[in-house]
């Protein structure tokens, strides 16, 4: 039986042929974890990508995606997935932009980068010059910010709620109910180094969360179960009467066993006595007519 195929083929040579027929396109290359990944010029990415999808079998764009570094010059990058059904193989296209630059759109080359781009704009910002339907996808109507940055806080900057003046859904500052909590990360169950808000009103038992140290809850613990353990010596009858015997007891048990076994043995049961055959039966007088 033939061995079954290779999920994906391999990378042997792959990466010096790409690299040598984009030339000066390319700005880095690299191989990783089985994945090849080139990052190329902004201004070059429609003929990069017509050149792989034309004259080296990439057919389709699976994805594109987006990723946030806020420490670098040039913040965002957008990552452009690739598949070749022919080669069953599969690469990385990788460029780099800030908030205000945008990035050549690639919806001439494969249509379904309009609905790409425009997750990759709604949720980290990218515009995308040239295409005609840029508009948020995920988020709602009116939302500010996108999510995807890193600088983006976890409440958002507004919220929803139905107005009763104005009969509708009117968007507001977000105001926090109660402010997050400060968490230390130690179990109050290993024994924390404060009282939890309502613990001081309950009793101070070992393993409640409570002022009781994790050593103290092991030592509480320990010694309980040392009262539960059995004694090293064993426990022995003080008087005959713990036994739950008696001197009836004690003679049956001194007899030999046949005897025992006689006197448990019961009378065997009287049989019926047997019913008489019908034939033998008298028959009935006939009862006289009168005259």
């Amino acid at each position: 039986m033939a061995s079954p195929a290779p999920k994906f083929a391999s990378n042997d040579g792959i990466l010096d042929t790409l690299v040598g027929a984009l030339g000066d396109a390319v700005l880095s290359s690299k191989e990783a974890v089985g994945e090849i990944a080139l990052t190329v010029e902004r201004d070059s990415l429609v003929a990069t990508l017509t050149t792989l999808r034309d004259d080296h079998a990439y057919q389709q764009l699976m994805e594109i995606a987006g990723v946030d570094y806020p420490s670098r010059p040039e913040r965002l990058e957008v990552v452009y997935c690739l598949l070749s059904l022919t080669k069953n193989h599969r690469i990385r296209v990788h460029v780099t932009t800030d908030e205000d630059t945008p990035v050549p759109s690639v919806t001439g080359l494969w249509p379904n980068a309009g609905w790409l781009e425009r997750e990759v704009f709604d949720m980290y910002g990218v515009l995308f010059a040239g295409n005609t339907d840029l508009r948020r996808i995920l988020t709602d109507y009116g939302f500010k910010g996108h999510p995807q940055r890193k600088d983006f806080p976890l409440t958002g900057y507004v919220e929803l709620r139905y107005s009763e003046t104005e009969k509708r859904v009117a968007y507001q500052p977000v105001e926090l109910a109660q402010d997050f909590r400060t968490f230390d990360f130690q179990s109050p169950w290993e024994g924390a180094e404060y009282v939890l808000p309502g613990d001081e009103k309950a009793p101070q038992e070992p393993g409640a969360p409570s002022e009781i140290k994790a050593e103290e809850a092991a030592d509480a613990k320990q010694s309980e179960s040392e009262a539960k353990a059995p004694p090293s010596t064993p426990k022995t009858t003080d008087k005959p009467s713990q036994t739950g015997a008696g001197k009836a007891t004690d003679e049956k048990a001194a007899k030999p066993v046949d005897d025992i076994d006689k006197a448990l043995k019961k009378p065997a049961a009287k049989k019926p006595a047997a019913k008489k055959p019908a034939s033998s039966r008298k028959p009935a007088a006939k009862p006289k007519k009168e005259g």
